[in-house]
């Protein structure tokens, strides 16, 4: 975490001449990779606070009184390309909040944290790893929305010193492989998956239109506890739970997770070999396909009847779980679990990979509307 001076109050963006950020000649004396020291690695995390607490503002209800930052600073030091570029994600991104609005939704404010997790300075360019933590406060417009929504997400911070000792942010790129942050401006690329003219149980896509027929389900007195399911994933959403493995890399851990919070709401193991997407369970120091992959678990679910499809997204329910083709390329790219519901009918999802807590249904669909949705009655 940056030290306190450095964090922006809730629903004020802060605002940084990035120029004045001075390499200290102890550093700049170094020409071989080094570790950034303190007063370098600070002033990379108000390089980055300050991008991303702009990115997060743009989605904030404008307040009476409050004057509202405009376009990247004229004195933020960023190449020319990547100020043409968060200039048009904040526009992106205020387009955004203005289709959440018609869907019901708004912020009535933010905090966004960074804490710099790795620092490099190699000459003079530096390469730094950062993580973004942000709470946004949901307006009540329903009156049953939770209190917030909180994300976890990986960048990764290119620069190069210029003359005088300034550094200049030349690139600014997420490191995770889920669904975009809420207030990330460009949506994630799936690779494309060929078609191995194998059948499998798919399923059908839910329509996303809003709002949708109710289709309650009960919680209790059912061969599932959904509560304990949501439970699990709202304790596990950022801190994970040490008796499983995590699936950070190039697959992501979204799937493993929701196998967690599943398993611990009465779902049981199905025996067999690891490859087989029939089979569903993890030991310590193995796992079935079915358990982390999201294609696998969905040809595991409705094979085995372990859930149903919903015509509709919105008709999910606690303890349902939502999975998204982003490219329509026919192969599930990310699976999440619905661990709250308003009286509204607004599903609300937690999720690993990007980790994030209480996230709108409606939200995700607007980052992504082209993407094709899958709706499991669990």
């Amino acid at each position: 975490m940056i030290p306190k001076t450095f964090r922006p109050a809730v629903g004020v963006a802060l605002t940084v001449a990035l120029a004045s950020v001075i390499l200290p000649a102890s550093a700049s004396a170094v020409s071989g990779p080094h570790e950034a020291d303190r007063t370098t690695v600070n002033a990379f995390a108000r390089i980055a606070d300050d991008v991303l607490s702009q990115r997060t503002q743009a989605l904030v209800e404008d307040q009476p009184g409050h004057r509202r930052s405009g376009p990247t600073s004229a004195k933020a030091r960023m190449s020319s390309q990547l100020k043409r570029d968060e200039d048009a994600a904040l526009s992106s991104l205020r387009s955004r909040k203005t289709r959440l609005a018609e869907l019901g939704e708004a912020y009535t404010g933010a905090d966004t944290r960074v804490n710099v997790d790795r620092a490099t300075v190699t000459g003079g360019k530096a390469t730094v790893q950062v993580t973004e933590e942000t709470t946004l406060t949901y307006k009540k417009l329903r009156g049953d929305e939770p209190a917030t929504t909180d994300f976890r997400t990986r960048y990764e911070l290119n620069l190069t010193s210029k003359k005088g000792g300034s550094w200049e942010l030349t690139s600014i790129k997420s490191q995770e492989n889920g669904p975009v942050a809420v207030n990330e401006p460009v949506a994630a690329k799936a690779n494309v998956v060929k078609d191995d003219g194998q059948t499998y149980p798919n399923g059908t896509p839910a329509s996303t239109k809003y709002p949708a027929t109710a289709k309650p389900k009960s919680k209790t007195g059912a061969a599932y506890d959904y509560t304990a399911m949501a439970k699990y994933a709202e304790k596990y959403w950022s801190n994970y739970n040490p008796a499983y493995r995590k699936f950070n890399g190039a697959g992501g851990d979204c799937t493993n997770f929701i196998s967690q919070a599943l398993k611990a709401g009465g779902w049981k193991n199905v025996s067999g070999t690891t490859s087989d997407y029939r089979n569903w369970w993890y030991d310590g120091t193995r796992q079935t396909d079915s358990w982390v992959g999201a294609n696998e678990w969905a040809w595991f679910t409705l094979s085995n009847q372990r859930a149903t499809n919903l015509a509709n997204v919105y008709q999910t329910d606690v303890g349902d779980i939502v999975q998204m083709d982003f490219n329509r390329d026919g192969s599930k790219d990310h699976s999440m679990m619905v661990t709250y519901r308003s009286g509204g009918g607004m599903p609300y999802l937690t999720y690993h990979s990007t980790n994030t807590y209480r996230k709108s249904l409606a939200s995700i669909i607007a980052s992504y509307p082209n993407a094709v949705y899958f709706a499991y009655r669990t």
